[in-house]
């Protein structure tokens, strides 16, 4: 069993990012120039976009965080990231997700250009990912195939079974694993709520991409010995034992499954910091001008 240090990898990526600036600053050209927009008080939230921040800063990025409150109408809201997509000191930007209910997700998702949905989000993002053409990825997936990548873990032909069929993991990861290209060139498998023989299925998969939201769906029982693990889930759990009184707990009931592993991605430190470096590379992509 060995484990894919998402942790160490994340931080060499920066390390290239912040090369990569510098010489451009160097070079007399501005550096790159994230906006998030926070949209009331929610505590995951606030952390995930502190932490967006303090990697803007590590990777030498220019960072602005535009808060507001759950009150903001959407119409307001929509005017601002107008002003952003007009903008052209702003290369990139995202609205942390999810809003107030009064607010229609779907439609500030559309709202924002998709040369600067940096989230990778917009249906042409989507769209582009799933016929191969150049875009912004999704986040989560791009850390993803960048670890599968980096590690040098082969895909080509191999069983992959996903589960989950959300629009911001599920569904991208598993069109991005079919592509011809490498890591890709395998064979997809969807599962989810409706799915039945769940268990069956992944046994016979290669490689397992958990993203269900749901702690310890993944047993023993079903990972076959030298399957490749990817466990995407963080939900907090309660933990007296903790400062914080909760603890990360990922989909795969890792003390059980990982000694079948030939390789395994631990919660925390696998896929999460691979999805806030994946938006800097996407932040990066978007200054250079990828359009």
């Amino acid at each position: 069993m060995k484990i894919i240090d998402g942790k160490q990898t994340a931080a060499q990526i920066k390390a290239e990012i912040a090369e990569e600036v510098s010489r451009m600053v160097a070079d007399g050209q501005r550096p790159p120039h994230l906006v998030a927009i926070l949209v009331g008080h929610d505590g995951g939230s606030e952390s995930y976009v502190a932490n967006k921040v303090k990697a803007c800063e590590v990777c030498g990025f220019r960072s602005s965080l535009l808060r507001y409150d759950d009150t903001i109408t959407e119409e307001e809201l929509l005017s601002e990231i107008d002003r952003l997509n007009r903008d052209p000191e702003v290369d990139g930007f995202i609205v942390q997700l999810p809003l107030p209910k009064h607010i229609d997700e779907q439609k500030v998702t559309e709202a924002i250009d998709f040369r600067k949905d940096v989230d990778g989000f917009h249906p042409i993002n989507v769209g582009r990912l799933s016929i191969g053409l150049p875009g912004f990825r999704s986040a989560t997936p791009a850390g993803i195939i960048e670890l599968l990548d980096r590690y040098g873990i082969e895909t080509k032909g191999k069983h992959a079974v996903v589960l989950g069929r959300s629009n911001i993991v599920g569904k991208p990861i598993a069109s991005l694993l079919m592509q011809k290209a490498q890591p890709g060139d395998c064979t997809v498998t969807v599962c989810h709520s409706s799915t039945r023989n769940i268990k069956e299925i992944c046994r016979e998969a290669d490689i397992i991409v958990a993203a269900l939201g749901r702690p310890g769906f993944v047993t023993a029982d079903m990972v076959k010995p030298g399957a490749t693990v990817i466990d995407v889930g963080t939900t907090r759990v309660p933990d007296a034992s903790r400062k914080s009184g909760f603890r990360l707990c990922g989909d795969v009931d890792f003390d059980n499954v990982a000694p079948l592993c030939e390789w395994i991605t631990p919660v925390p430190g696998g896929v999460g910091p691979m999805t806030i470096c994946s938006l800097m590379k996407n932040t990066l992509l978007a200054r250079k001008g990828i359009f």
